[in-house]
């Protein structure tokens, strides 16, 4: 039988959905986006919009494939299971069983009957995933956590992923090596809260990271996200002495001012935020670093916006993804009065992507003329590689892929540097 899976969200689904589709061509299936006899959404939940746009693919690969088994998952099902009642599913599942993706197909093309399994619980074991091989990206993906419990108050994640858990430290090391045996130079660590990483035996991200780094296959470590508060001095240390990590950080930062951050309940203040950034450039000054920020969350006042503009501007981000503040059901914001109206939050949004972009473009520069180390990726007119401190660099259509190559940057086009091979 053929398949196809549309990803929606975060790299934790994309992770996920690469399983899925690992599992199935093992089983023989053959992948088929023209016409596929089950179809598997990866869903996200992480905006009004995801949602939306989660069903609006639902029901456009039902209509596009009326005949085909179609399977949906994720965040925005666990989080609106009764929206997706009605809407032609065969298989609906929450964020676990998604490891169970074959049987449960197996099961249904016997029975032909729906199925639908939606854990409501928050304590929940860590659901072991094991990829051979990650074939959307040279890059490859591996999810070491999953849940959040920080419960910031715009946030639906802690509802949707369940409490943190962590995948042992020796079933991590066994899927590294696979990795790196099936020729993937970089691997990129992923979860919910990446940072909060820690296994049965207390192992943190850092003893993860110092375990991993003695493949010599692997040429690069990049970590998807992590907070402030988990850059501590030991993982610092090993930022300091392990060249395997890439340089590039990505650190949210959400609200540039206490009076945000506090209504947020983030665990930081911007003091102990700026101290933690000029600690990592100490150690790495040509560090990228690039951070999350979401725009008119209640209680932003115009003068608070400004102060996020000051301090993103202060802190010189090499890039900032905006998000304007979406409000969502369970999450105390909702409840809050001083809800923003959407053009305010169009308009702060506008501002605050348009500094972003000139500190991108500045960051950028500072590479015009220097030496750099790319690992070629998608092969398209050109091939396009990444750099350690995550540029995009675009390279002759003859470059060969999932290489390291030794380039000069001759120039910046938008937000691509263009090379020459050394």
């Amino acid at each position: 039988m053929k398949f196809y899976i549309y990803t929606l969200g975060c790299k934790v689904n994309a992770y996920e959905s690469e399983l899925m589709k690992e599992m199935l061509l093992q089983a023989n299936y053959i992948w088929d986006e023209e016409n596929p006899d089950i179809v598997i959404i990866n869903t996200c939940s992480v905006t009004n919009i995801a949602d939306q746009k989660s069903r609006k693919e639902v029901r456009h690969y039902r209509k596009l494939f009326p005949h085909a088994i179609l399977v949906v998952a994720g965040c925005s099902t666990q989080n609106n299971e009764s929206s997706y009642e009605n809407l032609g599913i065969d298989i609906l599942l929450g964020n676990q069983k998604k490891s169970e993706i074959l049987n449960l197909i197996l099961d249904y093309q016997k029975t032909k009957k729906p199925y639908t399994y939606i854990n409501k619980e928050r304590l929940l074991p860590f659901e072991d995933m094991q990829l051979k091989k990650f074939t959307t990206h040279t890059r490859a993906y591996v999810k070491i956590e999953d849940g959040c419990d920080n419960f910031c108050s715009y946030c639906v994640i802690p509802f949707t992923r369940g409490s943190i858990r962590s995948k042992d430290l020796d079933k991590v090391i066994c899927e590294v090596k696979n990795l790196t045996d099936n020729n993937h130079q970089e691997i990129v660590l992923t979860g919910i809260h990446t940072g909060a990483y820690k296994d049965r035996e207390n192992h943190d991200l850092t003893d993860l990271i110092r375990e991993i780094s003695k493949f010599p296959k692997l040429k690069r470590i990049r970590i998807s996200s992590i907070e402030i508060t988990e850059l501590n001095d030991k993982f610092l240390e090993e930022l300091k002495n392990n060249p395997k990590i890439c340089n590039h950080l990505h650190i949210p930062l959400q609200a540039g001012s206490d009076e945000i951050l506090k209504i947020m309940n983030r665990k930081y203040n911007l003091e102990y935020f700026t101290k933690k950034i000029e600690e990592i450039r100490k150690i790495r000054p040509d560090i990228a670093i690039t951070t999350d920020v979401i725009v008119g969350h209640p209680y932003e006042t115009e003068e608070l916006f400004l102060k996020t503009l000051d301090t993103v501007k202060k802190l010189q981000f090499s890039k900032v993804h905006v998000f304007p503040y979406s409000r969502r059901d369970k999450t105390p914001a909702s409840k809050m009065p001083n809800q923003v109206v959407k053009e305010e939050k169009a308009r702060r949004s506008k501002a605050l992507v348009k500094l972003s972009n000139e500190l991108e473009s500045n960051y950028l520069e500072k590479f015009v003329g220097e030496v750099l180390e790319v690992l070629t990726e998608h092969k398209k007119d050109y091939v396009i590689g990444l750099t350690s401190n995550y540029l995009k660099v675009k390279m002759p259509p003859d470059t060969p892929l999932n290489k390291l190559i030794k380039v000069k940057v001759l120039k910046k086009e938008n937000d691509i540097l263009i090379v020459k091979s050394l």
